[in-house]
């Protein structure tokens, strides 16, 4: 039998040793440090494992907010070397054609960072190109956001700051065209001087505010610069902070599809999927506004001059984004009243100013006039298609028709001097189309809708063909039709029916009559006209019905086929 092993007295006794404390990092440390005092742990493990949905159509407003990074980036380093000063100087630079030649401060040190600073051309055009594409980008985001219906509850202040960082937006590419003083920006200048003129009764003291006298002046390109690097840059990134702690707060909106409701989100963790994603986006974008800035030219300021007011370039075209605003001015015929002593110009102030504020207001007004007309005051988290939405999707089209008109009359005297036409035809042309146009895509993409919208119906009912011809016994040809899958049948139908609302004095169960409820005959009738183009989707028992019309032994065949796994929900 086996002892067990005896340990002589003898032997050296073994102490329990303490390890030795590993001293933490620095980053550690300070990590620490910062969480004692402002709980960081607890809100990053909530934030970084916040969910997003993946869609290509989100980076619509990402590429925005990254081309006003870049615009911050290359912005500081244009302000190391230009001057805002009107200060006339005699050009001495590297640029041999102008040597000589007065010019302002303001354009002489356009030059220099053009010839002379190393890189300079490069970040300018780089620069011009971001303000370029951030318009752009926030117009389509915008875009996105109307046809698919996401300023609608809780999300209409959201729509409004988007509103906001637009006008902000154009307002800040406007000014940073006009600060290097050549005679194309000042040619834009002087077109923003005759639409402050046109304002009525106030016009002559909101030009001499804003120029310090008659134009130019010596102080516009000064103001415009502390416009442009201070006051609008400091409004977007509050605009947009508020922006985006919305978006968060009331959770991103997702489209229609399996598992896709109101009351969850499904997608992927900000960190590290998400965040890696927008990294590396980030650097995409930055690259190729780098392409572009170091391989198109943009805004050669050298080959038009300084600024002359008794001069006007030829041809003379603004950025994309306001050259709506002069086709407007361009086509609009020549009226004016004569009141007492002041001319009121409407040709100006009407398509100038008047048009602008059209735009805007109805752009920040419309989630209440559509909540108006559909009286739906429930949340919305998940997308609608345009395609569900027919009457406002026709609305947008039809803007953007309008808005396409109004920017190819801008370019009138360039479409006649290149197509060989006649410019007062063209101007004609553009009158009736500005009018006519919209109309017609208004009633084609609303037709367009209601066809998909019942060819969606169809499928729900019917499935789809085969695509394998067959001969019928009496000689005609047709194809089969097959069940479509499961995530196409969800998604067709998922949205809501929405219904037309009707006409009620807001009398209640008791037949007392109040205000709460009422809905007078002309709201039900715009309700109608807005919501009676909308194709109805089918019901339970339609779907069933169509079902079993197919047969029993076919029944196999009709089991809608889950989509399987897919990315990660979070309730």
């Amino acid at each position: 039998m086996a002892k067990p092993t005896t340990v002589a007295d003898s032997s050296p006794s073994v102490e329990p040793t303490e390890a030795p404390s590993k001293k933490p990092s620095v980053g550690a440390a300070l990590y620490t440090w910062v969480d004692d005092r402002h709980g960081i742990a607890k809100l990053g493990r909530t934030g970084l494992r916040k969910v997003f949905p993946d869609h290509w159509s989100f980076l619509l407003g990402e590429i925005a907010l990254y081309s006003f990074i870049v615009l911050l980036i290359t912005g500081v380093f244009l302000t190391i070397w230009f001057k805002p000063s009107m200060a006339e100087i005699e050009y001495d630079g590297s640029y041999q054609l102008l040597k000589g030649i007065p010019v302002s401060e303001a354009f002489a040190s356009t030059l220099d960072i053009s010839f002379d600073v190393r890189g300079g051309l490069l970040v300018r055009q780089i620069h011009h190109w971001a303000a370029l594409l951030m318009v752009a980008a926030a117009f389509v985001h915008m875009l996105r956001v109307f046809f698919t219906g996401a300023y609608r509850k809780p999300r209409e202040v959201n729509w409004l700051i988007g509103v906001g960082l637009l006008a902000l937006s154009t307002i800040a590419g406007f000014a940073g065209y006009s600060l290097p003083d050549d005679l194309l920006s000042g040619t834009g200048l002087r077109f923003v001087d005759g639409l402050i003129r046109s304002i009525p009764l106030i016009g002559t003291w909101a030009e001499f505010f804003v120029f310090g006298g008659e134009f130019p002046g010596a102080l516009v390109i000064p103001r415009l610069y502390m416009v442009h690097i201070l006051l609008v840059p400091g409004l977007i990134l509050g605009l947009v902070s508020a922006h985006l702690a919305l978006v968060v707060y009331h959770k991103h909106t997702q489209y229609p599809g399996p598992g896709h409701t109101n009351n969850n989100v499904v997608g992927y963790p900000l960190f590290p999927v998400y965040m890696a994603k927008a990294g590396g986006f980030f650097f995409i974008v930055f690259g190729l506004l780098v392409l572009m800035g170091g391989l198109f030219q943009i805004n050669p300021v050298w080959t038009y001059g300084p600024y002359d007011p008794s001069k006007v370039t030829a041809g003379s075209q603004p950025d994309w984004y306001m050259g709506w605003v002069e086709g407007a001015i361009r086509i609009v015929p020549n009226w004016e009243s004569h009141l007492g002593a002041t001319t009121w110009s409407w040709a100006i102030f009407l398509p100038g100013v008047g048009l602008m504020g059209l735009l805007f207001t109805l752009l920040g007004v419309w989630p209440f006039i559509e909540a108006w007309l559909t009286g739906d005051n429930r949340e919305h988290h998940v997308l609608q298609r345009p395609r569900n939405a027919p009457v406002r999707t026709a609305f947008g089209v039809a803007a953007m028709t309008c808005f396409a008109m109004f920017w190819l009359a801008g370019g009138n005297d360039i479409i006649a001097t290149r197509f060989h036409l006649s410019l007062n035809a063209i101007t004609v042309f553009m009158r009736v189309a500005v009018f006519v146009a919209p109309v017609i895509a208004f009633i084609i993409t609303k037709r367009v809708c209601q066809s998909l919208q019942a060819r969606d119906r169809e499928r729900v009912l019917h499935g789809s063909e085969d695509g394998v011809i067959m001969r019928s016994p009496v000689g005609s040809y047709g194809e089969a039709h097959v069940p479509i899958s499961q995530e196409e049948a969800y998604t067709t139908t998922q949205h809501l029916q929405r219904t037309p609302l009707e006409a009620a004095d807001g009398t209640d169960a008791a037949g007392v009559a109040g205000k709460k409820g009422r809905i007078s005959a002309l709201r039900a009738r715009a309700s109608r006209w807005y919501l009676g183009a909308e194709v109805p989707k089918p019901t339970a028992a339609e779907i069933e019905a169509a079902a079993s019309h197919h047969g029993d032994d076919a029944g196999d065949d009709h089991e809608l086929q889950d989509s399987g796994a897919g990315p990660r929900q979070l309730n």
